[in-house]
């Protein structure tokens, strides 16, 4: 997957949920928008994508996204718990079918020996649950934001597709 551009992944999502009558959002902190931008560059993205939050800050998480402040305090920002709740606020404040939430430490600094550059936590959430994983990617900001990124996309494309990634419409 990590050879196919991320145009083509985000075409990918789309044929797919409007195929489907799915929709999605998004939730992201450690990416700042960049997937929403992904899928908002691919012409007729308004007929399945809702819009998302950027939420970098503690106080948007649980003001934008309902994350629990006792989550954040016991887990930290770049946590499971923290990427579950961003997943599942995103879908209930949305109506979304599907959200998928980003939390990480892009870089070059805010890592620790707990929470190194690079750890990012990526859930998607629906109406069934919420599966999170987590990655720990070893490049500079720029690239470890695209790992996100990438990664968002193919999560989120497994989980509508049942585990496999559908085929390329194109």
């Amino acid at each position: 997957m990590d050879d196919i551009p991320l145009g083509r992944l985000v075409e990918r999502l789309q044929a797919h949920c409007l195929e489907r009558g799915l929709t999605v959002a998004t939730a992201e902190s450690c990416t700042g928008g960049l997937i929403a931008k992904l899928i908002t560059d691919v012409a007729g993205s308004s007929g399945y994508y809702l819009g998302g939050v950027v939420c970098y800050s503690d106080a948007v998480k649980i003001s934008m996204l309902g994350v629990e402040a006792e989550h954040l305090t016991a887990h930290g920002a770049v946590s499971a718990q923290v990427a579950k709740a961003m997943a599942v606020g995103a879908t209930r404040r949305t109506g979304a079918t599907v959200a998928v939430a980003v939390t990480g430490v892009s870089g070059p600094g805010g890592g620790s020996p707990a929470k190194p550059v690079g750890l990012t936590y990526i859930a998607v959430a629906d109406s069934g649950g919420a599966e999170v994983r987590r990655f720990v990617w070893p490049g500079d900001r720029s690239s470890n934001r695209e790992a996100t990124a990438r990664a968002a996309l193919i999560l989120l494309l497994e989980h509508l597709s049942g585990g496999a990634v559908p085929a390329d419409p194109g």
